[in-house]
Order: C-alpha cells, then structure tokens, then sequence
C-alpha cells in the first residue's frame, strides 16, 4: 500500500513538473516584443510600386535585438507589442526608414580609385563590406558616386511575420539589417 502511494505521489510530482515546464515554456514563448528581447522574423520588404526590395522568406530568418537599432526605426516602433505566431504589414516613410535622399552625398573621385571594369550602375562595397557606395557616371578620369542608403528616399512596405521573442542570450546578433 506505501508502494503504491509512494508512485502515486511521484507520478504526481512528475506531471506537475511537466505541467510547470510547459507553462514556463509558453509564457516565454507568448512574450510581447519589447526593448531588450530577441525578436527573429521573417520579412519581405516592398516598394510602393509592388517592386519587391528585399526578402528572407524561404531562407534563413532574421534575428536582432528590439530597441538596439538594428533594424529601421518605423519597422522597430511599429512591431511593440506584437508575439510569435503575428502578422503585420507594415508601412514605414522614407524618414523612419533609411531617410531623406541626400543629393551632397555624392563624390567624384579618381577613376584610379576604382575597380577598372566599373560601370553605372554598379554597387561597390568597401573591404570590410560595410560602405556601399553606387556608381552614377564613370568618364575617362573620374567616377561619380552616391553615398546613399540604395532605399534612402523611398517609402517602405514590410510583411513581417513574428517567429520567436525571446530573452536574449550573451551573442550578439548578426545578418543584414531589413
């Protein structure tokens, strides 16, 4: 008879710490997004036009930490709040995305400065990958250039889906910035 109530209790101990895992595991996972949680989504960034800019779907997804800037100032504000499992379209202006166009942040520098085979049109990147500069005018000498965010000026549609919203853990997180 001790035996028999001595499992009764262990069983009950048991699913009682499974009950307690599970609902310490959802309460993590129905976290709202808010400052200093990790947030991974899945995006696809569009233009006004329907002209699709940018897009993660069907790839890896895409993690940062909420409040630390890493993404656009309008997608961050506008996704507070929201949990795993959400959508939402989402439309950002030009000022709370990569900004106003900026028509001085053009340059012409020597056309030694540059690959040989440069032409307009082409995006060039610096060694460490994170200056990108377009190619406007190439002529005998020199190359023109635009120091602009490729989006700047332009509004943005963002079809973001929450995947986790997490506690952070001690890595910092990485990918290209939607």
């Amino acid at each position: 008879m001790h035996y028999a109530k001595a499992r009764l209790i262990r069983l009950t101990l048991i699913v009682a710490g499974c009950l307690l895992w599970t609902l310490s595991a959802q309460a993590e996972n129905g976290l709202p997004i808010a400052d200093g949680l990790k947030v991974t989504i899945e995006y696809t960034l569009t233009l006004p036009d329907k002209t699709v800019a940018d897009s993660n779907v069907g790839q890896e997804p895409f993690a940062y930490l909420q409040g630390s800037h890493e993404i656009v100032p309008g997608l961050e504000k506008a996704l507070v709040g929201m949990k795993a499992g959400q959508q939402k379209r989402v439309d950002v202006t030009a000022l709370e995305g990569y900004g106003a166009y900026n028509p001085k942040a053009r340059e012409t520098v020597d056309k030694s400065k540059v690959p040989p085979d440069v032409k307009a049109g082409n995006v060039l990147r610096s060694a460490d990958g994170r200056v990108m500069v377009k190619v406007l005018e190439v002529t005998d000498k020199t190359v023109v250039v635009d120091h602009n965010h490729p989006l700047a000026g332009k509004n943005l549609v963002f079809d973001v889906k929450i995947l986790k919203v997490e506690k952070p853990d001690a890595q910092p997180s990485e990918g290209k910035k939607p």
